[in-house]
């Protein structure tokens, strides 16, 4: 097997940006060639809210990561998310003309193009069409329908919408960072991708991805995603409420979450003390450990409520063997596995980036690059399935590997975004 060509993974989080240069090497494995960070400043709740300095924050990630890695970086692959993400069920329907033909690829890429024809809220806009499963002439559960025989075609697909706006403030942002992207991925699938094993997805597994501004949600199960959310928590919010509990600046209330906090005040003693140097000349202020992790266990618990009511809402909460992996900043917190179980019943375990990375890559297995990771995993799927298509264009018998649309139509929305921006360009 050839090593895959260069791709590079672009993370525009609340709390940090972070550019990721990857290949596939020959084992198949993916190959972290260079990883650049740096603190986002213009970003709340995974949605652009300054301009410039969002765009100041790219561009010293990107150069870190092209220090790193050695690698001019032109091309990304964004990854959006923030809490005007939402998603939905549907069934759409197509009745052929002819029971002797067999169903095509052109036959299921005609129903997904449907999908994206339906009606929005103003502002809204289709990210993804995921194809769950296909019902030939009331015959249900067929996971790839091409081949076979049937007047009347249905599926099941799980639709994700987002604000046009806010993409387009993504997209304006990469765009003046003099980068090009090359698609829009929502970043829950993304993490999904990096930490989640195929039997956990076949399984049933929630993943859980606590980052700064957000907390994601993906539900799998029999080996398709069922269910997503985006709820409107994050690490930040802990931050902010020790601030406030401790009367404290926020620099030393997040440096105190890192370095002592706990998801579990029961796991502290009663007199661990930390002492913190008072602000110009003031004395020093002592706080207790125990009385900082209740603090955030407070919150922690409310986080963890609003994702078992997702959990639940999703209509899978029995049918989930594999429990629920947490990944993302928020999952580095101590006795988090504890709390979640405790709060849900569910088996749960701390999701690392690292079961599909190259040896010697150990800079990105935290949880927190479990998104940086999974975008660079699926810009190299969206590669390979444009060269197959290519390839199958003539042939059936292999099209038969592609289960969803055999073009990349997931990116009708940033299509748009992209005609939106060279018009502009040419007015200009």
């Amino acid at each position: 097997m050839e090593p895959s060509e260069i791709v590079v993974g672009l993370d525009i989080g609340t709390t940090k940006i972070v550019a990721i240069v990857g290949r596939r090497n020959e084992f198949g494995k993916i190959e972290i060639l260079g990883m650049g960070k740096s603190e986002s400043y213009g970003v709340a709740r995974g949605v652009v809210q300054n301009i410039d300095q969002t765009v100041q924050a790219i561009r010293a990630a990107v150069a870190d990561a092209e220090n790193k890695s050695g690698v001019d970086i032109k091309v990304v692959n964004v990854g959006i998310a923030g809490q005007h993400i939402k998603s939905m069920q549907h069934r759409g329907i197509k009745t052929r003309s002819s029971v002797e033909e067999e169903i095509s690829q052109k036959d299921i890429d005609a129903l997904i193009d449907d999908m994206f024809k339906l009606v929005m809220q103003p502002g809204e806009e289709i990210i993804h069409v995921l194809p769950q499963e296909y019902i030939i002439d009331n015959e249900q559960g067929i996971k790839n329908p091409i081949g076979m025989s049937g007047i009347r075609l249905e599926a099941n697909f799980h639709i994700i919408t987002g604000q046009i706006a806010a993409a387009r403030n993504i997209y304006k942002c990469v765009h003046k960072a003099n980068l090009e992207a090359s698609g829009l991925t929502l970043e829950p699938l993304a993490s999904a991708d990096a930490v989640l094993s195929n039997e956990e997805k076949e399984a049933g597994v929630v993943l859980v991805d606590i980052g700064g501004g957000t907390t994601d949600v993906a539900i799998f199960q029999d080996g398709i995603i069922r269910h997503t959310a985006v709820i409107p928590f994050g690490g930040n919010v802990i931050t902010e409420d020790i601030k406030e509990g401790c009367t404290i600046i926020k620099s030393q209330a997040e440096l105190l979450k890192i370095k002592f906090g706990s998801a579990l005040a029961s796991e502290n003693q009663e007199n661990e003390i930390v002492s913190i140097p008072g602000l110009r000349g003031r004395p020093h202020k002592e706080i207790s450990v125990r009385n900082l992790s209740a603090i955030i266990q407070a919150r922690m618990e409310e986080i963890i409520e609003h994702v078992y009511y997702e959990i639940k809402n999703s209509g899978y909460e029995k049918k989930l063997i594999a429990g629920i992996v947490v990944t993302g900043g928020g999952a580095q917190l101590k006795h988090v596995t504890q709390l979640v179980e405790y709060i849900t019943g569910m088996d749960t375990r701390i999701g690392y980036p690292n079961e599909h990375l190259a040896k010697g890559t150990e800079d990105v297995t935290l949880p927190m690059f479990a998104t940086s990771v999974g975008l660079v995993m699926k810009e190299l799927q969206r590669i390979d399935k444009q060269n197959l298509s290519n390839a199958v264009t003539n042939t059936t018998a292999a099209a038969s590997t592609i289960k969803g649309h055999s073009k990349d139509r997931s990116t009708g929305f940033f299509d748009k975004l992209k005609k939106f921006f060279d018009e502009d360009a040419t007015q200009n």
